[in-house]
């Protein structure tokens, strides 16, 4: 079986512009008409909506790799970490702000040169212990274990595994990252959202560190489509179509990298995601939009910083029924405080009992 890496004419992808020209001209005015959309919403608006879209970002671009981080430590996490006034802010895990602080690195910064000194501290925030799970792991560096090699991706039980891809030698990571990193650096005639594409597949193929290559991949496949977007404003998450269709993205990655150098089906695939990630946003500024409607009501403006976190969980979803209970728990006091916070924001008419009886008695927001 020969992969991609050991083609003679490797890494000089070759496409089909004239196939690709339809769909690329498509995404591109799916992305012109968001990006305008935003422009025309208020500051604090654009800010929920980043908020929003850096929070799905992690979490989902984890969650491809099974690993489900805390949604309210990744909010307060990234909301810290860009000096937004948001309220009801929980304490984050050191691996939590790892993967925020990369993310953030990634896209915020996305107009400064990758180097092999940037994506060493991106790995480092990643694994903060030296380990993944029970294993150490090379941290900070490219994988150096010559005994090692071939480094595989299989899968199956022992004795019954399947290879489905095997990367570079560590003997030539150096090289080839050089290779990399320089073609991303420079300024060439490709449209910034296919070279998002060719970023995300080259940096996979060469696998360069021991772990974590899912999420670095994508966290520069986001720096490139925040270079195609030309702001650090976030209000689409390709990290969460990608989870969505994530059985598609492996087979997809699998089949390419057992192929020719012709990328153009896995640029199909990638353009098609992004589509459908650009359309998907919609869903996210229906809530921003709603939530800032909500803001407005003078009911809300003298209210305390549990009522506010409260309602602000009811507005993004809250799993289950809430009840006096979970709000004592969630906010940290009394019973009796809880049942004060309900009893007041169902005098202003925020907060309405539900119909269904049950032994607890549950609220939602007053339609």
């Amino acid at each position: 079986m020969m992969y991609i890496h050991q083609l003679n004419s490797w890494p000089d992808f070759t496409w089909d512009e004239k196939a690709l020209s339809k769909l690329l001209t498509e995404v591109r005015h799916k992305q012109g008409r968001l990006l305008g959309k935003m422009e025309g919403l208020g500051f604090s608006l654009k800010e929920e909506a980043t908020l929003q879209t850096l929070t799905q970002d992690v979490l989902k671009s984890s969650e491809i790799e099974g690993e489900i981080l805390n949604p309210d430590q990744v909010r307060s996490s990234i909301a810290r970490r860009l000096g937004m006034a948001v309220a009801g802010l929980v304490p984050s895990d050191r691996n939590v702000d790892g993967v925020v602080e990369m993310m953030l690195d990634a896209t915020q910064r996305y107009s400064v040169a990758l180097s092999d000194d940037r994506l060493f501290g991106w790995h480092a925030a990643l694994f903060p212990t030296g380990r993944s799970g029970m294993y150490k792991i090379v941290v900070g560096d490219w994988r150096n274990n010559s005994k090692e090699d071939p480094m595989q991706v299989v899968s199956g039980a022992m004795g019954r595994e399947v290879v489905h891809y095997q990367a570079p030698d560590s003997e030539i990571l150096a090289h080839e990252m050089g290779q990399f990193i320089n073609w991303f650096n420079t300024e060439m005639d490709i449209d910034p959202v296919l070279k998002a594409g060719l970023a995300h597949l080259w940096f996979v193929t060469i696998h360069p560190f021991d772990d974590g290559n899912g999420r670095i991949a994508r966290a520069i496949t986001d720096m490139q489509l925040a270079r195609a977007d030309e702001t650090a404003q976030r209000f689409y998450s390709m990290s969460a179509q990608i989870k969505a269709e994530r059985n598609a993205y492996y087979a997809m990655l699998e089949k390419t990298q057992k192929g020719p150098l012709d990328v153009t089906e896995w640029l199909t695939w990638f353009l098609s995601c992004y589509g459908r990630a650009l359309s998907n946003t919609d869903q996210t500024l229906a809530t921003v939009m709603q939530k800032a409607k909500f803001w407005e009501n003078p009911a809300t403006t003298t209210i305390n910083d549990r009522q506010r976190l409260m309602l602000n969980k009811l507005l993004d979803g809250f799993d289950g029924k809430l009840t006096s209970s979970k709000w004592a728990k969630i906010a940290k006091c009394s019973q009796d405080t809880a049942g004060r916070d309900i009893a007041d924001l169902m005098e202003r008419g925020i907060l309405i009992k539900e119909a269904a009886g049950g032994r607890s008695t549950s609220y939602v927001l007053h339609p």
